[in-house]
């Protein structure tokens, strides 16, 4: 992820804040915190959901959405705005994302974008790469190679990309040797050719939070143990009886599948907590490996601990509290 924007706010592009990290490393909190601040002195602000789990009106509870008393009367917007029998690609939360933005710069407001999922960031900041549609019959040619095949053919067929991929990585692999099997150029090709990104329209002031393990994992286990009994069954028993299309994103969201076998008596009410606890744990260090590897280095990273962000807000949004 890249972006020419100035380490300061200034100049005639409008403010964007942005704060990411992993999951349950308090993101929420402080977009709520710095819009407190800046309404103390008669600044406007928006919140905009960066989360590919809270995009969806079907998870409330397990996605962790802020509720109304934790909003604080603050302005959300793109929290639960699809529902779950439609799939919210990256460029569709980007392309909302940017008339969220654009509508809170037309009210000066500072659009806070808040959440976790780094594809839709990037997607948003760099734009999205013109890649054609992928030929059918290639698609499912290469999803049924094993995922050592299909690195095999990509060190030869995208030398680059397969350098770059671990040969593991079966969803990656897969998309890159789709890509040049289809289109005749690799991935790298088309994502050079990237367009529709705001990184040269605003002014970003971008926080990454960061955490010791331990603390976060703590707090994944806490907070899925309490939505189990804060209605996240309520709401997996809703989703199970929409019955939709297994393959979508609601359905794999974590928690939906661990809670649904519990429901079908193929586990115990504690198994599929901690099956819970585990997916969050796995996937908060997924995050944060990426938000450490991808964005601009010169991107403040903070470390979060328990002390909360009332003496912290200045010293991480000098710039956006005054614009």
């Amino acid at each position: 992820m890249s972006t020419d924007n100035p380490p300061e706010l200034g100049g005639e592009r409008p403010p964007v804040a942005l704060i990411a990290g992993p999951t349950a490393s308090g993101k929420s909190d402080l977009a709520v915190g710095l819009a407190l601040a800046r309404a103390k002195r008669g600044l406007a602000s928006v919140v905009i959901n960066a989360d590919s789990a809270q995009v969806y009106a079907d998870l409330a509870v397990l996605s962790a959405r802020p509720s109304e008393q934790e909003m604080q009367g603050i302005a959300h917007r793109l929290f639960g705005a699809w529902d779950g029998a439609t799939a919210c690609s990256a460029a569709d939360w980007a392309a909302a994302a940017r008339a969220e933005i654009t509508t809170a710069h037309a009210v000066g407001a500072l659009p806070i974008l808040v959440g976790g999922t780094g594809l839709y960031l990037r997607t948003l900041i760099e734009g999205i790469a013109p890649v054609p549609p992928i030929d059918p019959e290639v698609r499912t040619s290469v999803r049924e190679l094993h995922v050592s095949e299909a690195h095999a053919s990509l060190v030869q067929e995208d030398p680059e990309r397969a350098g770059v991929l671990s040969p593991n990585d079966t969803a990656r692999v897969a998309r890159a040797l789709e890509v040049v099997r289809s289109t005749g150029k690799t991935l790298a090709y088309w994502q050079a050719r990237r367009s529709g990104g705001i990184a040269n329209e605003v002014t970003l002031s971008p926080v990454i939070l960061t955490a010791e393990r331990e603390w976060l994992f703590g707090r994944c286990d806490r907070r899925f143990a309490n939505m189990v009994d804060a209605g996240a069954v309520a709401e997996v028993e809703t989703l199970v009886a929409r019955r939709l299309d297994p393959a979508l994103p609601v359905m794999r969201a974590i928690g939906v599948s661990e809670i649904a076998a519990w429901l079908e008596g193929l586990t115990t009410r504690e198994e599929a907590i901690a099956k819970g606890q585990l997916a969050t744990r796995q996937y908060a260090k997924r995050q944060a490996t990426w938000f450490r590897n991808q964005p601009p280095e010169d991107w403040p990273r903070f470390t979060v601990d328990d002390s909360g962000w009332a003496d912290k807000i200045e010293t991480l949004f000098p710039f956006v509290l005054l614009t």
